[in-house]
């Protein structure tokens, strides 16, 4: 059974993972607009896992009888400074997310919910990967390659 201090925090990450979906397509619409249409695919599809992670916590939550409401959104912007300021903007966000999962994992550990803990090791190990994805792509954009010729590149990220 999942105690009612994991079900909340779990609930408040599907939230997490929703506001991410919708970062990730402001991004995309950003790099749109600059006519880098790899770029903004790049972006797009990462909207698209955020969602299905939101997906995945919620049929977690009522495979466990947990009831819940879906967390409310609020706006996210379109316009960034810079192509710089939207990769570490999705740097910063997959940062915090990894903590949030941490947190999560610590909680269900301490409450000996082997259950939950199990299911949240996927959680810890994909941010790995986004983290790193998410770097790469900063440190891609701040070698200051034009990033029309960087496009071909992109490939490796998907």
């Amino acid at each position: 059974m999942i105690s009612d201090r994991l079900s909340k925090l779990l609930i408040e990450q599907v939230g997490h993972e929703l506001r991410a979906h919708q970062l990730y397509m402001a991004i995309s619409t950003y790099f749109d607009r600059q006519s880098l249409t790899r770029w903004a695919k790049l972006y797009r599809d990462q909207s698209v896992e955020e969602a299905g992670h939101a997906t995945k916590i919620m049929d977690f939550l009522t495979d466990n009888s947990v009831s819940f409401d879906i967390p409310a959104l609020k706006s996210a912007s379109t316009r960034f400074g810079s192509a710089a300021a939207a990769v570490e903007t999705a740097l910063d966000s997959e940062v915090k997310v990894s903590k949030q999962f941490q947190e999560m994992s610590s909680t269900a550990q301490t409450e000996g919910d082997h259950t939950s803990y199990q299911f949240l090791q996927w959680f810890i190990e994909e941010q790995v990967e986004e983290e790193r994805k998410a770097q790469s792509l900063l440190d891609l954009v701040n070698s200051g390659i034009n990033l029309f010729q960087a496009e071909p590149l992109l490939d490796q990220f998907e």
